[in-house]
């Protein structure tokens, strides 16, 4: 399709944003509702399958009921001109991978935070039964304001149809990110995304993949059987807790990770607390939405970082409440009075006492 198609006469195409191996994304105008929105438009080649048909209309069913601030929200799906399409909300900004090209790395400062989002939105999707499978940094989208949006649920398959040991024979994800089962052709889980997401965590705190390949066949091998470099080996002052974190997400058997994204969102959240707070400037200029589709893939060859990662700020120093007195000096010389009249009022008794006796 091309800019100022009109489809299914309400969506003006008006420009491409990024041209991927199955889809074309466009920057649009809803001229029923009036707004500017983003449409994928599926190649016809993958929109004549019948079955891919059904396929992709469920799982655009699913993604259009989630609603989060940390997910893309999807408007509308349809067939036009043979394609398949689907509209989404326009988002302002860039993709993580974009960002991560242009800035080589993140602190932990930074990347804590922007994880901690992405959690939110996948483990919000896990709790309405999707599973993303495609957890990558091409396919979340950084606003200006430092809001991280999850996009691209459009191959996310509802857990109720994963059977227990299914293999299926469509690998889902990219190779550089998916999980060791779904290199092996089984069904993925919340634990999959899990791994996916500690890809995405290693990948942006040292600027480096931890496997590279030049044939998915190698990397999906080596994510079933390779272990990698620890993030102290890029990283000498990462702190202990984070290392320990990263090393369990990318565990080979998904019981030994955490379950949902939404419980490593709560552990990051935890470390999070523990670091100074510093205000995180992404320099990004501004930027249409983009998707996945426009992302090439990872270099297999990419070197280590050289330059040392600055030592971590300590954490907040503590300090001691500000305690505002408020004395009620007609009350202390009210209890004085009462002291001394007590007070002298004990030799009285004790004459009292010994007359008595």
């Amino acid at each position: 399709m091309q800019a100022g198609t009109l489809l299914n006469q309400r969506y003006q195409l008006l420009e491409p944003l990024g041209i991927g191996g199955m889809a074309e994304v466009f920057r649009a105008r809803d001229l029923m509702l009036e707004r500017t929105v983003a449409i994928k438009v599926l190649r016809a080649e993958s929109s004549s399958d019948k079955e891919f048909q059904e396929r992709f209309r469920q799982e655009a069913r699913a993604a259009a009921n989630l609603s989060h601030p940390n997910i893309v929200t999807v408007h509308d799906f349809g067939l036009a001109e043979g394609q398949l399409f689907i509209v989404m909300e326009q988002i302002p900004g860039t993709d993580l991978k974009s960002l991560l090209r242009k800035r080589g790395r993140f602190t932990v400062n930074e990347a804590v935070p922007l994880l901690v989002q992405a959690c939110a939105g996948i483990g919000y999707a896990h709790r309405a039964g999707l599973v993303h499978c495609d957890v990558k940094p091409h396919n979340m989208l950084v606003t200006p304001d430092l809001r991280l949006k999850v996009t691209d649920f459009g191959i996310a398959r509802a857990l109720s149809s994963i059977r227990p040991g299914h293999r299926d024979e469509v690998v889902w994800g990219s190779p550089q990110y998916f999980s060791p089962e779904q290199a092996q052709g089984h069904g993925p889980s919340p634990a999959s995304d899990v791994y996916s997401l500690g890809i995405v965590l290693y990948e942006i705190l040292t600027g480096t993949l931890p496997f590279h390949a030049t044939k998915p066949e190698e990397l999906a091998r080596m994510h079933v059987h390779a272990k990698p470099h620890s993030l102290g080996e890029y990283l000498p002052d990462v702190p202990p807790m984070l290392e320990q974190i990263v090393a369990k997400v990318l565990s080979k058997e998904p019981s030994a990770r955490y379950r949902t994204a939404d419980q490593l969102g709560r552990v990051l959240m935890r470390f999070g607390t523990q670091l100074t707070p510093q205000p995180a400037q992404l320099d990004s200029a501004p930027a249409t939405a983009r998707s996945s589709t426009n992302a090439p893939p990872a270099s297999a060859s990419q070197p280590r970082p050289s330059t040392p990662r600055p030592a971590p700020q300590a954490g907040p120093a503590f300090e001691l409440p500000n305690l505002n007195l408020n004395i009620d000096w007609l009350s202390v010389l009210l209890a004085l009075v009462a002291l001394i009249v007590v007070g002298g009022l004990i030799p009285f008794w004790l004459v009292v006492i010994n007359a008595y006796r």
